[in-house]
């Protein structure tokens, strides 16, 4: 059992410290969005602040935006040309996103300098990308109605996982420790031969 433990180090190590640091972060945002109830920032600040930058972004691209607070449900109608076509919601914000993007990145740590830098790029990042997501996601549907269901589910997702993949990938291949420790493994194995 031990040489299976020791086998499989990296492994049970990254698993461990990917789920840690996903329910940690995940409980704190849930903290968050519980505390966020009453807030003058409907839903919460940072679904409101999205919505407001993507109505910045959308007037700012030439489309008459307004977002107005859902009478019904936690969200945000964004309003396009006095025509109703999407809600913002909780999810929209990027934050669960952002929480498993970090995860990942924590659980395959570099140095302590160049994981702070690249959790801080990268978030930023995939915050951006969500932003854009989100405007030219706001513009199919209202130009292309008939297809939202595509646009919403398939489309605009692979968007911003495919994202989070391509940093994740970058980070593994880049900056992470994974390959000294894969190197040393080599070595290790060398020696005993």
């Amino acid at each position: 059992m031990k040489a299976l433990l020791l086998k499989y180090k990296y492994v049970l190590q990254f698993i461990l410290t990917f789920l840690m640091v996903y329910f940690v972060l995940s409980f704190s945002y849930k903290l968050y969005l519980d505390f966020s109830e009453g807030s003058p920032y409907y839903p919460d600040y940072l679904t409101y602040q999205v919505a407001e930058q993507i109505k910045g972004l959308l007037n700012g691209l030439g489309y008459n935006t307004v977002a107005l607070p859902h009478p019904n449900e936690a969200s945000i109608q964004l309003v396009i040309n006095d025509q109703y076509v999407a809600r913002i919601i909780e999810g929209c914000n990027s934050v669960s996103v952002i929480i498993l993007f970090v995860s990942f990145v924590v659980a395959f740590s570099g140095t302590v300098k160049t994981t702070i830098t690249y959790l801080f790029v990268g978030a930023l990042v995939v915050y951006l990308v969500n932003l854009v997501r989100i405007v030219i996601l706001s513009i199919g549907l209202y130009r292309y109605p008939e297809h939202s269901d595509f646009l919403h589910s398939v489309v605009f997702p692979a968007l911003i996982y495919g994202i989070v993949f391509l940093l994740w990938m970058l980070w593994v291949n880049r900056f992470s420790n994974i390959r000294k420790r894969n190197k040393e493994d080599y070595q290790k194995t060398s020696d005993e031969l």
